[in-house]
């Protein structure tokens, strides 16, 4: 079946929207349910694991799920994805990442934008998102070109651990970052924040792509393997 821009773009906002609500909402009913902090944490990144793996499995094969745009830079960069469709999934993501969010807000029986005031400033915080993202673009360049089959597996079951690993509980995602912004709940973060989380989010993704694709280059044994064996993790554009 032939995927059309117009359909990996819908399936990049639907997708992003979906994610960040998962996010949202499951914070939500943590903060509510749990009186223990490190049980609401892990409600949080239980519920966002799994959406997480459902949502790469649905969209995987229509666009390639990036839901994150970072993702889709490092695949312009990688030339996996036009610069002209890399534009528009980045539009999309930023818009269904706030969508997103009002989702949650109103499935909660909140105002439907509230504006978070949730600090997350400081240096610990924004190293953290440059390691979380360094991360997960060495999982989806390295994963994605040996065992593309796995991929969604193992894209989601890192974002689980770097939940507990990084001070910042891994945003590592500017379009779900910005999303979280239009929610004053569990896990929101204030619009000043959003800045540097940002920034530390790029530099990762710049390193993590230079790196990884060195070490695991198109034309390895490995990646060359895997080629046509699952859906693929790249958009075509």
């Amino acid at each position: 079946m032939q995927v059309t821009d117009a359909r990996k773009l819908v399936a990049e906002g639907l997708g992003t929207a979906l994610l960040v609500a998962a996010v949202v909402g499951s914070g939500i009913m943590a903060q509510t349910l749990a009186k223990d902090p490190a049980v609401a944490l892990l409600c949080n990144t239980i519920a966002t694991g799994g959406a997480l793996v459902a949502i790469l499995l649905v969209f995987g094969p229509i666009s390639g799920a990036h839901l994150n745009p970072a993702v889709t830079i490092v695949m312009a960069m990688t030339r996996d994805l036009s610069p002209r469709l890399a534009a528009g999934y980045i539009a999309v993501q930023i818009v269904g990442g706030i969508a997103g969010a009002v989702l949650a807000n109103a499935m909660f029986a909140l105002d439907p934008v509230t504006m978070s005031t949730t600090v997350r400033a400081g240096f610990p915080k924004l190293l953290s998102e440059g390691v979380a993202t360094f991360g997960l673009v060495g999982v989806v360049i390295c994963v994605g070109r040996t065992r593309a089959s796995i991929a969604p597996l193992a894209v989601a079951a890192y974002i689980v651990a770097a939940y507990w690993f990084t001070a910042s509980t891994s945003f590592a995602n500017p379009a779900v970052t910005i999303g979280r912004a239009f929610s004053d709940t569990y896990a929101g973060i204030r619009p000043a924040d959003i800045g540097g989380f940002v920034a530390a989010q790029a530099a990762g993704a710049a390193l993590g792509a230079l790196l990884f694709t060195w070490l695991v280059p198109l034309s390895s044994p490995a990646s060359t393997a895997s080629r046509g064996s699952g859906p693929s993790r790249r958009a075509a554009g």
